[in-house]
C-alpha cells in the first residue's frame, strides 16, 4: 500500500516488488492518492483476496490515520506489516524499523563535522544499521496467526 503523494513512494514499491520476485510472491500494489481512498482500497483487497499488506510508513506517521489504518486491517483480518513501531503499538501485527533512537545521535556526528568545517555535500549518506523487529501478539492473535518461535527469539520488543 502506497501513497501516491509521497514522493518515496516509486522506491518503495521498487524494493517491494524486489522482495516479493526474491520470494516468490505476487505483490499487488495499491495505491492511493489520499487516506480518504482507505475503504476503497480495502474492498478492493478482500475482493482480490490479498493475503497480506506491506504498508508504507508514511500512513502510520498521523495518528488519526494509523487507527483508522489498523482497525480496518483487523476488520478485514489482513495481517500486516510496516516501518514504524508505533504501527505495531497501535494494533498492526508486525513492524520492522530502523532504531530511531540511533538517529539523533549519528545527526549529531554529521553536525559536529560540519561545524569543524566538512562540507555537507562531501559527507557520505549513511543507512540505517540497526534495525528493530517488533510484532504485536495481542493482533496476532485476533487474527488467528501463531508467529514462529524462531521469529519471536529475534524480536526486539512484543506487544501483549
Amino acid at each position: 500500500m502506497v501513497h501516491a503523494e509521497d514522493e518515496l513512494h516509486r522506491g518503495f514499491l521498487s524494493e517491494a516488488e524486489t522482495a516479493a520476485g526474491r520470494l516468490g510472491l505476487h505483490l499487488r500494489p495499491v495505491t492511493l492518492r489520499n487516506v480518504g481512498e482507505l475503504d476503497a482500497a480495502f474492498g478492493s483487497m478482500v475482493r482480490e483476496r490479498i493475503a497480506a499488506v506491506v504498508v508504507q510508513p508514511i500512513f502510520t506517521v498521523d495518528p488519526e490515520v494509523r487507527m483508522t489504518l489498523v482497525r480496518l486491517l483487523v476488520k478485514h483480518r489482513l495481517p500486516a506489516v510496516s516501518g514504524l513501531r508505533r504501527f505495531a503499538e497501535a494494533g498492526g501485527l508486525i513492524a520492522y524499523a530502523s532504531e530511531f533512537s540511533d538517529l539523533p545521535r549519528r545527526a549529531a556526528i554529521y553536525v559536529d563535522k560540519i561545524l569543524k568545517g566538512a562540507t555537507p555535500g562531501d559527507l557520505p549518506v549513511e543507512q540505517p544499521t540497526h534495525f528493530q523487529l517488533v510484532f504485536n501478539m495481542k493482533t496476532a492473535k485476533a487474527l488467528g496467526l501463531t508467529i514462529p518461535p524462531v521469529l519471536l527469539l529475534r524480536a526486539d520488543h512484543i506487544i501483549e
